[in-house]
């Protein structure tokens, strides 16, 4: 007969290993998978996926990956965390934003967050397709944002609204925003700046193109910036420094229904633009600066065909 020693200790040990079973099962993965099918009930393996990002991230270990199996509407989420969240292309991984912020990013201060290969689609009532509050890096690779028109405050219904509470930095690459109130609005955080790298971009139908507000440190190369119904691009440094590089862009139609609008807007005593290679045309003004503003030429932009073509407040020759 065993003595009541033996049965504590054996029932110990199988309430032990029970426990670490458990762990184990539970444990967050390096690479998880979501559905159109999935539950969130499942691991989000590959075998067993979820079928939303927000069921997926807590199952995934920081700095892994979220990935998407087959098309659907994976829904909103809050990223907390390094992660990588790639829809597998914009006909695959989707978002649907209606009525709320498609991704909203409270990472800490040294994450990276990549969001790419995803299409977000706020049906014309989503607040913001990726709302950026705290992190070290956003990643914006090969993404379609549409239809967030949010109304009731004036940083609503951005493709992409940047505000970082410290300094941080964003680069995006191949981004079409289009059907929103604006396409990208940058505004750096009073404890540090937005530095934002931005190339192969088309920011087009929108009300706004992209705003640099005070603090933003941006480069923009090689995108188009057209057919919005007022500005192309403001920077915009009233109270503290902002910094604007334009490099090979064009600028084209916008300012459809607002005749005070302009392809490039350089505002306030603290705010500089820089601009080389660019077509600038179409709009109903060309360059502008204004209450103290300095646009830069390099010499090289082509500012015709516009209803008033503006010029820089100086020109500098490249050596």
């Amino acid at each position: 007969m065993i003595s009541s020693k033996k049965q504590f200790v054996a029932t110990a040990s199988i309430f032990l290993l029970a426990m670490l079973m458990s762990t184990a099962a539970f444990a967050q993965a390096t690479r998880t998978w979501v559905s159109g099918v999935g539950d969130d009930a499942n691991p989000c393996s590959r075998t067993a996926p979820c079928k939303t990002f927000a069921g997926a991230i807590s199952k995934t270990a920081p700095g892994g990956i979220i990935n998407a199996l087959d098309p659907g509407g994976f829904g909103a989420v809050t990223i907390t965390k390094s992660i990588t969240i790639d829809g597998g292309g914009v006909a695959n991984g989707g978002i649907l934003g209606s009525g709320t912020t498609g991704i909203n990013v409270n990472a800490g201060a040294t994450d990276v967050v990549t969001i790419t290969n995803l299409t977000l689609d706020g049906a014309n009532t989503g607040i913001n397709g990726i709302k950026f509050n705290t992190g070290g890096t956003l990643n914006v690779i090969n993404v379609v944002i549409e239809g967030f028109n949010a109304s009731g405050d004036t940083n609503n219904g951005r493709g992409i609204y940047f505000a970082p509470s410290a300094a941080s930095k964003l680069n995006i690459s191949h981004l079409n925003v289009h059907n929103c109130v604006g396409g990208i609005l940058i505004s750096g955080g009073a404890a540090g700046s937005a530095t934002v790298e931005i190339a192969d971009a088309t920011l087009s139908g929108n009300i706004n193109g992209l705003r640099a507000n005070d603090r933003s440190i941006v480069s923009m190369h090689n995108s188009v910036v057209s057919h919005n119904t007022s500005n192309g691009i403001v920077v915009s440094g009233t109270t503290a420094y902002s910094q604007f590089n334009l490099d090979r862009s064009d600028l084209i139609s916008n300012g459809l229904t607002t005749p005070t609008a302009a392809g490039l807007s350089v505002e306030g005593p603290q705010a500089i633009a820089w601009a080389s290679g660019n077509m600038i045309t179409d709009n109903p003004t060309g360059f502008r600066s204004q209450s103290g503003g300095n646009l830069v030429s390099l010499g090289s932009n082509t500012v015709v065909g516009n209803d008033v073509d503006g010029s820089p407040n100086s020109t500098v020759t490249g050596r």
